[in-house]
């Protein structure tokens, strides 16, 4: 794709938060700090991206504008509570105003993190955030610091969410972190910081925000606009995940599967379900890629919802121009997206078996995803899922 081509992605949005997008649009990292008054930024990523030339040339970019900048990256691939309050401490004794959150999901999701509890009060929990009923109200709105977001991956959607998915090591649980005021206020969407990303990464967080499409688009909550937002997220990652997959250089499939992973995001604010609900109790027993497991139960979820999710089916498949409407035309669908993209069948394949199928059960029940499936399975039936992804009986 030319120069001239790839232009026409180079633009801003304000929905839901600025998004500056385009390829090389993150050489407007330092001007983005300090349009929102920061002077000294904490950049917020894993430990893998740390050390790589995209990260320092940000770090001399922001320094070279006169930032007082360090970096943060004690982070694991599934982020921890530990994790979150050390990237506290480091923004505190830094004397740190803001935060750039750098990388694929877990950098972002720890970043925002970082950046929720920098200047509570020091008695506030994290945990005491967790996404139930009105916790969020715990926190001191005006104390957030700001954030600039640059995701990497192409697939969580953290960028623009209102939550973190921080693992409690001590219950081996993963928790949902939310307030709304934690969406970063910028957003840079540049392609070319994606194309070093391996194939199976590609793969796994492209299906990831698939999952979170399809699952927005099946919830039984009523949100139009997040309805039409997850259909065309899937639509784009329809033509644009095996692209990317195939061409990592592909700009336009990168650009397109970025604005794809920020769509799926904004869409699950209908809400999630099963495929999240045990994804999550998963990673946190598995330490297990987040994406991964998502693709895996994907087939798996929809085949178990399938009695109450025909309409919508119907309509997704119309849209996505398959063979002909109907639950069973999706599922093949995805099983062949799966093949293509070299995922595994089973959860088997990730070396999990079954004997901890009654906890994982109980902790899917529990987990706040599952109260938007489309049916209201009871631990019992969540457990039957995950037996079925483990052995491969779909």
């Amino acid at each position: 794709m030319s120069q001239d081509d790839m232009s026409r992605f180079t633009t801003g949005w304000h929905y839901p938060a600025q998004i500056l997008t385009g390829a090389g649009r993150i050489r407007e990292l330092p001007g983005a700090c300090q349009a929102l008054g920061m002077r000294a930024p904490l950049l917020v990523t894993d430990p893998g991206l740390a050390g790589l030339a995209m990260v320092r040339e940000r770090v001399q970019a922001c320094a070279d504008a006169g930032l007082g900048i360090a970096v943060f990256s004690e982070i694991k691939g599934n982020p921890t509570g530990k994790n979150v309050m050390d990237g506290v401490a480091a923004f505190r004794e830094g004397g740190h105003d803001g935060v750039i959150a750098f990388g694929g999901g877990s950098g972002l999701d720890a970043a925002k993190a970082v950046a929720l509890m920098a200047r509570q009060r020091e008695e506030l929990s994290l945990w005491a955030l967790e996404d139930v009923g009105d916790n969020w109200k715990h926190a001191d709105g005006e104390a957030i610091v700001p954030i600039v977001a640059v995701p990497t991956t192409a697939g969580t959607g953290s960028e623009v969410g209102r939550a973190s998915v921080i693992t409690d090591e001590v219950a081996h649980v993963k928790r949902i972190i939310f307030h709304p005021g934690m969406v970063p206020a910028t957003v840079i969407l540049d392609p070319e910081l994606t194309l070093g990303l391996p194939p199976a990464i590609t793969a796994a967080t492209g299906m990831d925000a698939l999952s979170h499409c399809l699952e927005a688009w099946c919830s039984p909550l009523y949100h139009p606009m997040a309805e039409g937002i997850a259909v065309e997220g899937m639509r784009r990652i329809r033509d644009f995940l095996p692209r990317a997959f195939r061409d990592g250089g592909d700009l336009e499939a990168r650009m397109n599967m970025l604005v794809a992973s920020m769509m799926g995001a904004t869409a699950f604010q209908r809400g999630l379900g099963a495929m999240h609900a045990l994804a999550h109790p998963l990673g946190a027993l598995h330490d297990a890629h987040h994406g991964t497991l998502n693709a895996i139960l994907m087939p798996y979820v929809l085949r178990a919802n399938e009695r109450a999710i025909g309409e919508p089916m119907v309509r997704l498949a119309r849209y996505l121009d398959l063979r002909q409407p109907g639950t069973a035309t999706v599922i093949d669908w995805v099983l062949e997206l799966r093949e293509r993209l070299g995922i595994p069948h089973t959860l088997a394949e990730l070396d999990i078996d079954t004997r901890q199928a009654d906890k994982v059960g109980q902790m899917a029940v529990a987990d706040p995803s599952s109260g938007t499936n489309p049916v209201a399975f009871e631990a019992g039936e969540y457990r039957e899922i995950f037996v079925k992804a483990v052995e491969g009986r779909l």
